[in-house]
């Protein structure tokens, strides 16, 4: 198995580093575009003055600015035609700060661009009459998700503040709060300046950067953010443009450097194994349930305390390269085309990349990102076979593969314990999974205990539990109304219930909460 690290702490910037890789696959940029990002926002910080606590939180915002868009993912696809990457890649360039008309342009250039004519005008009339009150809804998802991850990070409350306000805008017309001027937090206000410089310029050249955001001064952006950004606008881009972006992010991290206990790594990469998931509703606790399985089997199969350390974190961390792939593939319910099948074959080498360049994390990364392999080297993404695969790759792969048999897919319904066994001693047979880890898996997934909790987190009662597993699930609440056979009103009561007692306000945060506490497992 991997090579277990001996450091009692661990460098925060390197986690939130590697999350921001996930989150440009997300949002549809470059890999180390938000990296780049931050090193402009550095540097902007630098001639405002600021001091070094807000420093150290501009550093942090940059990198995961876009911490809450895996919350709003289904949603935004189900909007936009299903391919929400390439939207989001689109609204990037336009951020918060465009006004109606850029917004309304963008909707008609990138809504299903790739459908027939009908279709794309269907959805963007759609979006054209209830784009306000979905946009209303995405603002609040995100800056509720954002701040409930980034707590799981161990971030400081300056960087949970200002990430939960995202969409805020300078004159008050962002949201989901309305706040204006000074009461944004700087370090937002510098990143947004410093984001859309930077992806402008990416996208339409460097003068098209400066005339956008000279427009938007006094309007989206903080004027004096603005000022001093144009003042010397060229250096700016040069930084974000560095080749060596990772290794500039982590000499610049803030001083005193925040690190974590080795012991709390679990609570932080288990939060990043969350995240993902939250991309798709029926992924809901996914990776907490295969980073549980392998650990369990890896215990019956001998293997050290180091070794089930490692198949438990890659565990929770195998699927990050699910951000690359659109929400309309994962949810498609008929077959795959090929350019379809290709992008999924992908994303385990997404994973790989993104652990890679994390020095705590990149010895999970040939066990993560080995989670599609099979024996026979008929797996993805290498076509890895036989004694390429060791002890660790094998036992995530089993037990990934039994979650999935085990839990609903939108091509068909979750397998019976003894069919979904069948279907395991199948692969077995073929000689596409090791017959020694898929019975240990099989094992401990039949003896996990089912004991009866005693008492739920912020005082939620039984049945309040029972609805926010079906939030978690993505469900509806007409459809959890009829799957627990009580009236609408009922439902709405309890889930009103559910968000007071958690301390959120959109269903997104309900789910979160649920997935922090296992209550969606």
């Amino acid at each position: 198995m991997a090579e277990t690290r001996t450091a009692t702490r661990v460098r925060l910037a390197e986690l939130v580093g590697a999350l921001s890789l996930a989150l440009d696959l997300g949002t549809g940029q470059p890999l180390e575009h938000e990296l780049g990002v931050c090193l402009s926002a550095l540097d902007l910080a630098d001639r405002l003055g600021c001091p070094a606590e807000e420093r150290s939180a501009v550093y942090y915002v940059a990198l995961l600015a876009h911490l809450g868009c895996s919350a709003v993912a289904r949603d935004v696809a189900r909007w936009v035609g299903g391919d929400e990457i390439h939207f989001q890649s689109g609204v990037q360039v336009i951020g918060p700060a465009a006004n109606p008309r850029e917004v309304v342009q963008h909707l008609v250039r990138r809504v299903a661009d790739d459908r027939p004519i009908p279709e794309r005008v269907r959805l963007v009339v759609k979006n054209v009459t209830q784009g306000q009150r979905l946009l209303e809804l995405m603002r609040a998802s995100v800056c509720d998700g954002a701040p409930l991850l980034a707590r799981r990070l161990h971030l400081a409350e300056t960087v949970v503040m200002a990430l939960g306000q995202l969409m805020e805008r300078w004159d008050g017309r962002g949201g989901p709060h309305g706040l204006s001027g000074e009461d944004i937090a700087r370090p937002q206000r510098i990143l947004q300046v410093a984001h859309d410089l930077v992806t402008i310029a990416r996208v339409h050249g460097a003068q098209a950067a400066v005339a956008t955001v000279a427009r938007r001064r006094g309007r989206g952006y903080d004027p004096q953010v603005v000022d001093a950004a144009l003042a010397d606008w060229e250096p700016l881009l040069r930084a974000a443009a560095a080749p060596d972006a990772w290794e500039r992010v982590m000499a610049l991290e803030p001083k005193p450097v925040v690190t974590i206990a080795q012991s709390a790594l679990d609570s932080v990469v288990r939060a990043l194994g969350d995240f993902v998931d939250l991309k798709v509703a029926y992924l809901h606790g996914h990776s907490g349930r295969v980073a549980k399985l392998a650990a369990c089997a890896a215990t019956a199969v001998g293997g050290s305390t180091s070794d089930v350390a490692d198949v438990r974190r890659a565990g929770f961390v195998h699927d990050l390269g699910r951000m690359a792939v659109p929400n309309g593939i994962w949810e498609k319910a008929g077959p795959l085309t090929d350019r379809e099948w290709e992008q999924v074959r992908l994303h385990p080498y997404y994973t790989e990349r993104i652990l890679e360049r994390c020095e705590v994390l990149a010895p999970l990364a040939p066990i993560a990102g080995s989670h599609h392999e099979r024996l026979d080297g008929s797996g993805y993404h290498r076509g890895a076979a036989g004694g390429r695969l060791d002890a660790g790759a094998r036992l995530l792969a089993a037990a990934d593969a039994w979650d999935a048999l085990t839990h609903d897919r939108p091509y068909r319904a979750a397998l019976p314990p003894e069919q979904a066994r069948g279907e395991m001693e199948g692969m077995v047979r073929a000689g596409t999974l090791d017959k020694r880890t898929v019975n240990a898996v099989m094992d401990a997934a039949g003896a996990r205990p089912t004991r009866a909790r005693q008492g739920y987190p912020a005082g939620l009662t039984e049945r309040e539990v029972e609805v926010l597993h079906l939030i978690a699930q993505g469900r509806t609440n007409r459809e959890i109304a009829e799957a627990l056979v009580i009236a609408d009103k009922t439902v709405d009561a309890h889930v009103q219930h559910i968000y007071a007692k958690a301390g959120v306000s959109t269903r997104v945060g309900a789910a979160l909460f649920a997935l922090q506490h296992a209550l969606a497992e």
